[in-house]
């Protein structure tokens, strides 16, 4: 029987998501001192049954822990790319691509990681039903992809890698 662990697939970033990923990081690693303290300190307030800071440090002590191992486990795993070190005519991580949508309106998008996705700035993780229908694709593919406000067909007017 295989060992079901967690997954070595590497998780593709720029250097700036890798960087708050390790900000964050680092920022638990500095709380976890501070739970300890307040699991301590609410221990000494006696009767644990009834002791709702106790229980409050000790819930919070799970979720920073449980953060720690995803963020470690997604920093061991990352793979950094420079746009700007790539190029090609196929739509890939870190391009950048315009497209125009049925309105005939131009929206621009960068395909990121998921720790980078901001779609009010036009980052979109290549997760995204947007960002894996572009994948792969060429200037002038059309490319359909069904959203939460039904479905929508782009056309891929340019790549960039900037």
């Amino acid at each position: 029987m295989e060992r079901q662990g967690p997954s070595m697939e590497k998780v593709p970033m720029l250097a700036e998501g890798y960087e708050k990923l390790t900000a964050d990081l680092k920022a638990l690693r500095l709380e976890r001192p501070k739970i300890v303290d307040a699991i301590e300190e609410a221990r000494a307030h006696g009767d644990l049954s009834e002791n709702a800071e106790y229980h409050a440090a000790k819930e919070r002590q799970g979720q920073v822990e449980a953060q720690i191992g995803e963020i470690e486990d997604r920093v061991s795993r990352a793979q950094i790319i420079d746009p700007a070190t790539l190029s090609g005519d196929k739509v890939v991580f870190g391009a950048t691509i315009t497209v125009v949508d049925e309105d005939d309106k131009t929206h621009r998008y960068q395909i990121v990681g998921q720790t980078e996705s901001d779609a009010k700035i036009g980052r979109i993780s290549y997760d995204s039903p947007l960002g894996r229908a572009l994948i792969g694709r060429q200037v002038g593919d059309e490319v359909e992809v069904t959203v939460p406000s039904g479905d929508r067909v782009y056309l891929i007017e340019k790549i960039e890698f900037i």
